[in-house]
């Protein structure tokens, strides 16, 4: 194999030598040098990104016997990947070392765990086989599970490994099954073979559709959606917040890249059958995340569900798509439900952020009443975490409200305006536990006066963490012009 078969692969290369090198490195480091680690991290995140964005423009490039392919989509969520991750260590650094993460006790493995999730993300991104994507989706995973595990001597935290362990497991399993039924009837685990297998129609239609309900319900334990989201609160609660951040954010990427390189690339021809699914997962998720997240009084388990009702909305990207046979609204549809994922995950990101902020040694900041008064505390803060609450809600002019309103026009674009209104029905009853916030912190006493502590680089990326929820929904324009261009270089390659 020639060097220039390896070009598409270049950011996961130079990212597995860098993180093995890192891991190396942080063996011999002394404990005062432990920030080195931090650096190396940082600096690598930084090449990675440069390394995509330089391949963004480029025609599509496929390697490894068409096992991988590195496209426009894939260098704009990996780009995004990066970005996410780098924050999430941002915000966590000061968090895991009073836990004993980093340190003496444990040193830089946090680092090293979330560089090969992002690993493993970066593949399941820019698979182009069945197996290509499961094994790029058991290398987050088992980083995941790791991390979520990291502080050994709580049990909250060893539980909530546990349950992911077992349930990610079984989410496996259905995609491996659903695989298999697939490999069968089609011949091939190359998803270009079979979107051309499943389109000649000489393939058995009742093992394509079981195999796709397998490969569906796989997918919705990934991202969380109904009624396959029994591990997403249970995790979020009982991992360490770092940890909850590094599962709430980049993953969402990675599962999404999935959503489109199975089931729009490799199994369009059906789209009808599995559209139909994602109604179903949709709507579930939206009713049981809007309606269950209102009692909760642990704000990550309100966060959990809020999840689950975000994923929802974006399955309505999803599954605009075709409509009677007609795949002209399928560009816009799933350029939609890109942008929706993307702002998601950067207001998720800012709201764990404000949650570590206030978090310290022997205090979580975990409950709703952690945040009242805020705006006493700290006002500009408080001013970011209502931003990052309207965005969730969907109030312009934030991102969320732009992104919400994208989704619903693709809906719209179906005919389907009964699912419009619903979606909007639910969103109103999600407002709700989203506003509770800002009103605890702005029309409460506080019940801690305690200082806000926190280095100025997590001070910074927090406020234009919120600045740019802010700005990205008064102009969301460009980036919904680079998903739209993301969308159809790859659907067009």
């Amino acid at each position: 194999m020639n060097s220039t078969n390896l070009v598409p692969a270049y950011p996961e290369i130079f990212l597995l030598v860098a993180t093995s090198a890192i891991l190396l490195i942080d063996m011999f480091v002394a404990e005062s040098k432990r920030h080195l680690t931090y650096i190396l991290t940082m600096l690598t995140l930084a090449v990675c990104t440069v390394m995509s964005i330089s391949t963004f423009d480029a025609p599509t490039a496929y390697t490894f016997n068409n096992m991988f392919v590195n496209d426009a989509m894939a260098s704009l969520l990996k780009i995004f990947s990066y970005i996410a991750i780098g924050m999430t260590l941002v915000y966590s650094r000061k968090y895991a070392t009073e836990r004993g993460m980093l340190g003496e006790t444990l040193g830089g493995e946090f680092y090293v765990l979330a560089l090969f999730s992002l690993l493993g993300q970066m593949v399941m991104i820019s698979g182009n086989n069945f197996l290509v994507i499961y094994l790029g989706l058991e290398l987050m995973s088992l980083s995941l599970y790791a991390l979520v595990a990291l502080r050994r001597n709580n049990s909250v935290s060893t539980e909530a490994a546990m349950k992911y362990f077992v349930l990610g497991a079984l989410s496996s399993g259905f995609l491996l099954y659903g695989m298999s039924m697939l490999y069968g009837a089609t011949g091939s685990l190359d998803l270009t073979e079979v979107a051309k297998a499943t389109a000649s129609g000489t393939v058995n239609k009742t093992v394509l559709v079981f195999g796709v309900v397998f490969i569906v319900a796989g997918l919705a334990f990934k991202l969380g959606a109904a009624p396959f989201h029994m591990w997403v609160p249970d995790v979020y609660q009982g991992a360490p917040t770092a940890v909850t951040l590094l599962l709430g954010g980049a993953p969402k990427l990675a599962a999404f890249a999935i959503c489109i390189r199975l089931l729009v690339e490799g199994l369009f021809p059906l789209a009808i059958d599995w559209q139909q699914m994602l109604t179903v997962l949709a709507v579930v998720s939206m009713v049981i995340g809007n309606v269950t997240a209102i009692v909760q009084t642990n704000i990550k388990r309100m966060l959990a569900y809020s999840t689950i009702s975000q994923m929802g909305f974006m399955l309505l990207g999803l599954l605009a798509g075709v409509t009677n046979g007609n795949i002209a609204g399928a560009p816009n549809a799933y350029s939609s439900a890109l942008f929706y994922s993307i702002t998601y995950v950067l207001t998720t990101l800012g709201t764990f952020g404000i949650i570590l902020l206030l978090a310290r040694a022997g205090f979580e900041a975990e409950s709703l009443e952690d945040f009242r008064g805020l705006n006493q505390r700290s006002p500009w803060f408080a001013f970011v975490m209502l931003i990052l609450m309207f965005s969730l809600t969907g109030i312009p002019p934030t991102v969320g409200f732009y992104a919400k309103f994208a989704v619903l026009q693709a809906v719209l674009g179906t005919g389907q305006v009964w699912l419009a209104v619903f979606s909007v029905l639910l969103s109103l009853i999600g407002a709700f536990y989203y506003l509770r916030v800002v009103k605890l912190m702005y029309f409460d006493d506080p019940v801690d006066t305690t200082p806000i502590v926190a280095t100025g680089d997590m001070r910074a990326t927090l406020s234009l963490n919120g600045l740019a929820v802010l700005l990205l929904g008064i102009l969301p324009g460009p980036l919904m012009t680079l998903c739209g261009t993301a969308i159809v270089k790859t659907l067009t390659s």
